[in-house]
């Protein structure tokens, strides 16, 4: 599990680097739209899973 949540926080920085640079609007949006979904699936494997509230 720790793979895919190192892989995401590498994807993770890499857009925010992009965002700094984007040129256009379509461009800042798409990659908002990435961190989002990025920040979602982060959030989403943080939760304690039903073994882990017991």
């Amino acid at each position: 599990m720790s793979t895919v949540i190192e892989n995401l926080l590498a994807r993770k920085q890499k857009l925010v680097e992009e965002l700094e640079t984007a040129q256009t609007v379509e461009d800042r949006d798409r990659i908002e739209h990435q961190l989002e979904q990025i920040n979602t699936a982060l959030d989403f494997l943080d939760r304690p899973g039903p073994e882990d509230g017991r």
